[in-house]
């Protein structure tokens, strides 16, 4: 089934209501960015290191992607990210140092579960394999972060920790960075509607797979196109929702056409496509039988 809803008029701000917490950290990543330019990449990275439930697997991908719109080149991405890594590894690096062995047994001795040992012994490991852990360890989730602390604690030269971190978040970065980059690569589509041959350049803006994406014209005969595409299970398959947010060009002249003709083309148009989808999903196999008819709403 095919949900359309369609509407002329500028889109209002996305209502929080209903987004997942990655959603809503994705859109104030991406708002930092295009205010203050690549700065906000690296603050956002550097946020992440200090608080390790932050993912850069979220933060780093729209770092790229707000590069491929131009708000900033794919060198400032890498460069910017790469200093937000380096700069939150050195405060928790401090923090270690400003702690010291002692701080921490006498801390392990009052925590349940944990021995002044296991101090020793965790500090003991990272003198064997400090650099390697450094290193490695900035390609980690979770580790990537607290591996900052007992460099520290070890008091590992600063010069030899900084250039380990930062060769390690370059690697790590630039593979997230450049995911969101390429993400943001736009696609050109050409077909015929009122007997002329249209272009629209669009760019996939925003990805929750399997679920949802949205696409949004880059260049074409729109002044705005956002088309929102989500994919919801429902008793017999799956539903497709389609939210589309248009206006058209030449003001007047391009209200009058939104009325007289867009408000009803469009929905038939993307009701045709939901059909044509559903057909070849159905040729595919067995596992896509459940999707039913489109209906335009």
């Amino acid at each position: 089934m095919t949900d359309i809803t369609l509407s002329a008029a500028p889109a209002a701000a996305p209502s929080s209501e209903g987004q997942s917490w990655l959603t809503s950290l994705a859109d104030w990543t991406v708002s930092l960015m295009e205010i203050i330019g690549p700065v906000g990449a690296g603050v956002a990275i550097a946020l992440e290191n200090l608080f390790p439930p932050l993912p850069s697997e979220v933060v780093l991908p729209m770092a790229g992607l707000t590069a491929s719109r131009g708000s900033f080149t794919l060198f400032e991405a890498l460069l910017w990210t790469t200093v937000g890594s380096v700069v939150g590894a050195f405060l928790l690096y401090g923090l270690g140092r400003w702690l010291g062995a002692a701080r921490l047994r006498t801390f392990a001795e009052k925590m349940p579960l944990l021995h002044p040992e296991d101090v020793d012994r965790t500090v003991a490991w990272f003198e064997r394999h400090g650099g390697k852990a450094v290193f490695f360890g900035r390609m980690i989730p979770i580790f990537r972060s607290l591996i900052s602390i007992p460099a520290g604690v070890s008091k590992m030269p600063m010069w030899r920790f900084g250039l380990l971190t930062a060769a390690g978040s370059l690697i790590w970065n630039t593979i997230f960075v450049l995911s969101g980059y390429l993400l943001g690569e736009s696609v050109t589509w050409r077909a015929r509607h009122f007997g002329i041959v249209w272009s629209m350049t669009s760019r996939i803006t925003a990805l929750e797979a399997p679920g949802r994406f949205v696409d949004e014209q880059v260049r074409g005969p729109f002044a705005r196109f956002r088309h929102e595409h989500r994919f919801e299970p429902s008793a017999d398959g799956t539903r497709m929702v389609d939210e589309v947010v248009f206006r058209a060009p030449l003001g007047p002249l391009g209200w009058l056409a939104e009325r007289v003709a867009l408000a009803r083309y469009l929905p038939r148009l993307i009701a045709a496509r939901g059909a044509s989808l559903r057909d070849e999903l159905e040729r595919d196999g067995d596992g896509q039988r459940g999707a039913s008819s489109p209906s335009a709403s």
